[in-house]
């Protein structure tokens, strides 16, 4: 039987604003409203107790939801920021290992690591294809990271139950103290610190797990962390990694002629898409051996045609154009067209022109209907379409029914902050900001050198046009490390999108990978 403890202070209210935090003032009968002082938002939380079933094996568990308030300098509140931790019961805290898990966005919440990937439940969704609709379906997660460790599954402020604090709801806080490179990363590392303090884990090994945007956090925090708050991280977890963002086949139109190399380095994604459509002239039968001739086409005679920018002979180009349609189904006028420069969101779109479909960004397995035959790029993502309604639908009930916590309150999955989001960010060892898109390479970089303990994960999958798996792969062997520290680093990529764990075998194959991974990296 789920036993429930529920810790809510009387502080909380929910003013007519729609406020999460701010406590409505008294007015006198036939009196203006005094300009009365909004009590402060303090802590939040609500332990409930479940189990879980990783192969065969039954775990039981203290699942702790809630929110910590993030203060500025002077003490003020800034943010709110929500959680959901699950502790095996039965052991002692400093003999086990916790992870800290969150997506990217920015501006997305973590309900998709914690329903879809890692937590004790999950959400039954199409592998490649759409969800069939409601009632959608909960079920035990096998594939759970709690046999491995103990998880705290983290909102980016704005996102959950969250919210910036500002004047209205007794804090202090603005946009700019949370939405940022490097005000997110302060963010993630005052509520990681505030956590294990509050919940005596300073001497637990510790691991970061990061996904997407998750990923270019992580860099900055274990950075913050390792060297700034002295917690001494035990190891990175990068799923599906964006360290720079001048290399993305995403933003070739920025900085043009010094992004030929996010060509070179998305091409093998765009080979593996086609690959999973049967759009190649000559279908190999094994993904990853021709996945190897990719490479190394794209990081030669590709890469050597597009440097030579237009002093590249016609007959030379149209061989190029030829190969590259051999390899990415592509017509061959078309590439030619494009320059031999096809973007990512391009190459969604016309993949599967011929029958009006695009296919999606971050799993291009998944397919839909072009919003615009006729359009240069795909304008929407049909992985949306597929796990969104099913994730968030399942997690609202979850929460409130089962964790106990957000009754009355509004969960946010994701948010639109980058017209607000600053991008600047400053490098180790460089004195100011750096503009435009960030590197965060010298982060982890300078992590790892100042705690040469530091171990890294790279995680990805091969149907990703979004954070195409060999750019991920190319950023770590050119971090700015010495050789003996890319011993410190391993690597598993799986036939499967940008989120891995929406393959069934893959999510078997990255649970295993993941568990395997803390295990090997503290001290038992």
């Amino acid at each position: 039987m789920k036993q429930t403890m529920l810790v809510i202070c009387t502080c909380l209210a929910l003013a007519a604003t729609g406020s999460a935090y701010a406590a409505a003032p008294q007015a006198k009968p036939g009196a203006a409203a005094p300009a009365a002082p909004v009590a402060p938002p303090h802590d939040l939380s609500a332990v409930t107790h479940g189990s879980v079933t990783i192969n065969g094996k039954t775990i039981r568990y203290t699942a702790t939801t809630g929110v910590l308030i993030l203060k500025n300098k002077d003490g003020k509140p800034i943010a709110s920021m929500s959680y959901v931790a699950y502790t095996k019961d039965g052991v002692s805290p400093a003999a086990r290992p916790v992870t800290f898990l969150y997506n990217g966005g920015p501006g997305s919440s973590t309900i998709w690591l914690h329903m879809l990937a890692f937590g004790p439940r999950k959400v039954v969704v199409g592998s490649g294809t759409l969800t069939p609709p409601a009632p959608y379906q909960l079920v035990n997660n096998n594939d759970s990271l709690l046999d491995a460790s103990d998880l705290v599954f983290i909102d980016a402020p704005g996102t959950g139950f969250g919210r910036v604090i500002g004047k209205n709801d007794g804090g202090a806080g603005t946009a700019k103290d949370v939405y940022g490179v490097d005000a997110d990363a302060h963010a993630f590392a005052q509520f990681i610190t505030r956590y294990i303090t509050l919940n005596n884990r300073w001497n637990s090994p510790k691991f970061l797990f990061g996904e997407s945007y998750g990923t270019t956090r992580s860099a900055v925090l274990a950075n913050i962390l390792d060297n700034d708050d002295s917690v001494g991280l035990n190891g990175v977890m990068l799923l599906s990694a964006i360290l720079n963002y001048d290399i993305s086949v995403d933003f070739p139109q920025i900085n043009p002629g010094a992004n030929n190399l996010s060509f070179v380095l998305g091409l093998p994604s765009y080979a593996a898409t086609a690959w999973y459509h049967h759009k190649l002239p000559q279908q190999p039968a094994d993904l990853e051996s021709f996945l190897k001739q990719v490479e190394h086409y794209a990081t030669t005679d590709y890469a050597q045609a597009l440097i030579q920018g237009s002093q590249l002979d016609p007959a030379t180009k149209q061989k190029v154009a030829e190969q590259l349609h051999q390899y990415t189904g592509l017509p061959t006028a078309y590439i030619l067209k494009a320059n031999l420069r096809v973007s990512g969101g391009q190459f969604a779109h016309e993949l599967l022109g011929t029958s009006d479909d695009v296919t999606g960004r971050l799993d291009s397995r998944y397919s839909g209907p072009a919003l615009n035959p006729m359009a240069e790029e795909a304008g929407y993502d049909p992985l949306d379409s597929a796990i969104d309604a099913p994730t968030v639908s399942e997690f609202n009930a979850y929460v409130r029914d089962t964790l106990d916590f957000g009754k009355g309150m509004t969960y946010k999955p994701q948010i639109n902050v980058f017209m607000e989001w600053d991008f600047k960010h400053k490098q180790p060892g460089i004195p100011f900001p750096l503009p435009a898109l960030p590197n965060v390479m010298p982060d982890l970089a300078n992590a790892m050198k100042q705690n040469p303990q530091l171990h890294v994960l790279l995680l990805g999958g091969y149907f990703d046009l979004g954070t195409p798996y060999y750019s991920a792969e190319y950023e770590i062997h050119n971090l700015p490390i010495p050789e003996k520290l890319q011993q410190n680093i391993s690597y598993q990529f799986f036939p499967s999108g940008h989120m891995v764990y929406l393959d069934p075998k893959s999510h078997d194959a990255l649970h295993a990978a993941a568990a395997a991974f803390i295990d090997a990296h503290y001290r038992h």
